[in-house]
Formats: C-alpha cells, structure tokens, sequence
C-alpha cells in the first residue's frame, strides 16, 4: 500500500483540519472544541473512541490480542501568535510547537487505517492527548489504562521542527532530555530598605541559590553526563525600599542521563536549604514536573528504517535521514516510552526563503507540504509490524 500518495491524497483534509485547530487553539486540560472537532471526525470515520481522561480521548481500529499505539498532543501554548499566516489564531494563544499538525496527522492516519482495517491484525491505538505542555497529559492517561487491554507492545510519535527540510528524521538512542521543572520558596523576614539588619532578606537569599545551583552542572557532574539548569522566573519583593519576606524561583533542569537527572534532584533541595539557613532563612523545595529522557528502541528503529527505505524506493521525492540529532526539548511522551518500546521522530516543516523561527516563538512559521509525511509514516509503521489478512 503506497500511503505516500494516498496521504497526498486526503492533503487538502490535513490541512482544513490542521487550520481549523491552529485558528483556535486551546491550552492544558482545558480542550472543549479540540475534543469536539477530533471527535466529530472521528464519527465520521466510524471509528470508536473513548475519554479516559478530561480533554483526552482514546480511539481504536482493528482487532486482536496484538497492540500498536500512535500518540498527537493537540495543546497549544499561552502565547499570542505574531506571524502573517493565513490561519492565523484567534485567540490569546499559539499552536506555535505543532500540536496543531499533530492532531490532524494522527486523524489523517486514523483515516487511512479506517480504509484498510481488514488488513490489521490486531489493534491500533490512537491517543489523542491533552497538556503536554504542562507535562502531566500523557501520564494522567496512562494512569487511567490505555496501555492495557489490550497490553500495547510498541509506540510511537512524531513532532514537527521548523528549522528542518520537510521529510522524516529518526536516530538511535537519546531523542528527548528529561525533564525537571521546579519552584524554590525563600522564607526571609520583611523590614524598611533602609534597615537591612532589622530583617533577612529573601531577594538576597535567593539570588545567592540562584548563582550556586550552576555548581551543579560545572563542578559535579561529568561532561560525558552533562546536563542544563536554567532558572527562567525569579520573584521578590513589590517596591524599592521593602526587604522582601518571600522570594519564588522557578527553573528547569534537562538531561539525557538518568544518573544526573537524579543526582540533581536531589542536590537542588540541598544546595538552597543549606544556603538559606546560611542567611538566617528558610527554603522550601517541589518537583513541578517529573519526565524520563526518552530514549529510541533501536529494534524499532531497524524496523522504521527499512519502512522508510521502501517508501523511497516507490516514492523518489520521499524525504527521510536517518542521522536524525536529538532534541534538548522535552516531551511526556517520554512516560509511555519508559513502560514500551517507543520511538519518537521528527517531521522537518521548515519555510522556505524567510526567516526561520524555532519552536515556542511566537514568530514561527510552518510549512504545510509536510504535514503528509505524519500519515505516510504512521500508517506504513502499523502495517509493518500488523498488517496481514486476518
């Protein structure tokens, strides 16, 4: 079956949808017209579908004991959209990671699998996901079942990259670092700007934890294991002659090893606990989200090559590399890929002849001529490893 020409074939779908969700997107758990619009197609399709969770739903085609699952996050991001495009949203935030293109790939396959269920042997799940860009979607749907009955013995996803030629990209090994966002609470004691000693001050403290957490990355862990920490939000204080009683970082750390990721969870509650009593105060310390490295199945990866080999072979303009790089970015996919065999893959969307936006950028541009590459990938994929008369 030649689902690259079959997928431009439904291309003027993928793309009605893909706009259809990039003029309105939604955030978080919070998905009412996402749900609806997935699920209308999904009726269309005839093909049923479950919600295990709020905003996340759950369809499946095929029979049998045998399970592949296909997972699109479909949140977008609390970012005002500022490119000239066509589609643009309507709202105060942005499909500006792709989710958007995610969503309408994964209906597109949906479609081409629906016509070709009588060649499945066994079944295919689509996860359609909420919040991943709060971390915590993927999980609160696992938590509710969808890996089981029947047991899933294989996953995969794919997510666009500006900054890449449309076409396929797949690697071996690390694809997506981990992911450890966290909020340090400085206790202090509030006193007049001009009366220092009266107090202890919780803006001081916290910029002293703020430069001594970069110890962690430069003096404690091996460059072989390396790893980033960045804290993106400090607050304190409301006026220029106040010693602040309170201060709030909130920061990020991102690896491919295990063994850093660890040993910076736990330094971090340390480091700021040692240095604030140091200063008379106190720290507090939370964990806001918790997401492993997501690591690529090189059996699957094997598999996926040879797909991808015989779809160019039938298909001369078919774009793929398999010298893929990873991506420091992080995705909560990575909790399926902890619990399966999982492989993650990016879909190049870059724009030619203008000025190229990473993702997260409220400039960012996507080129819709790659959004068939999602459908030709997912079907040929499930058709490897299920496909067959029944």
């Amino acid at each position: 079956m030649n689902f690259y020409k079959k997928s431009q074939d439904i291309k003027d779908y993928l793309i009605e949808i893909r706009r259809k969700l990039h003029e309105n997107p939604e955030i978080g758990f919070e998905m009412t017209n996402t749900v609806k619009l997935v699920t209308d197609e999904l009726d269309k399709m005839g093909i049923d579908y479950t919600k295990p969770i709020e905003s996340g739903v759950l369809a499946t085609i095929g029979k049998g004991d045998r399970c592949i699952l296909l997972r699109a996050d479909m949140d977008a991001l609390p970012i005002k959209e500022e490119a000239d495009v066509v589609c643009k949203s309507t709202n105060e935030n942005g499909h500006l990671c792709g989710h958007d293109f995610h969503t309408a790939m994964l209906l597109g396959t949906a479609k081409l699998l629906k016509e070709n269920e009588d060649k499945i042997n066994g079944v295919v799940k689509l996860m359609f996901q909420p919040a991943e860009e709060l971390l915590a979607g993927s999980q609160k749907m696992i938590d509710a079942g969808i890996l089981e009955n029947p047991k899933v013995e294989k996953a995969m996803m794919v997510h666009m990259d500006t900054t890449l030629a449309p076409g396929l990209y797949i690697k071996k090994g690390e694809m997506a670092t981990s992911n450890n966002n966290f909020r340090i609470e400085v206790e202090g004691y509030g006193a007049h700007g001009a009366m220092p000693e009266k107090g202890v001050d919780a803006a001081f403290i916290a910029a002293q934890i703020v430069n001594a957490l970069q110890v962690l990355v430069s003096r404690e862990i091996s460059f072989r294991e390396g790893a980033v920490l960045t804290t993106g939000h400090i607050s304190a204080g409301n006026a220029p002659n106040i010693i602040p009683d309170k201060a709030i970082i909130e920061g990020t750390t991102r690896t491919y090893s295990q063994k850093s990721k660890e040993h910076i969870k736990t330094r971090i509650p340390e480091i700021a606990d040692h240095i604030a009593k140091a200063f008379r105060g106190k720290a507090s310390f939370e964990i806001l989200s918790d997401v492993p490295a997501i690591i690529n199945d090189d059996q699957m990866v094997d598999d996926i090559v040879e797909v991808l080999k015989e779809i160019k072979k039938e298909n001369p303009d078919f774009n793929y590399s398999d010298k893929a790089e990873a991506v420091t970015a992080s995705d909560d996919f990575a909790n399926v890929a902890k619990n399966v065999p999982a492989v993650m893959m990016m879909v190049g969307c870059k724009v030619d002849d203008q000025t190229v936006y990473p993702l997260h950028n409220a400039k960012a541009k996507f080129n819709e001529d790659a959004i068939i590459y999602g459908p030709t990938l997912m079907a040929s994929v499930v058709m490897k490893y299920l496909g067959g008369n029944k």
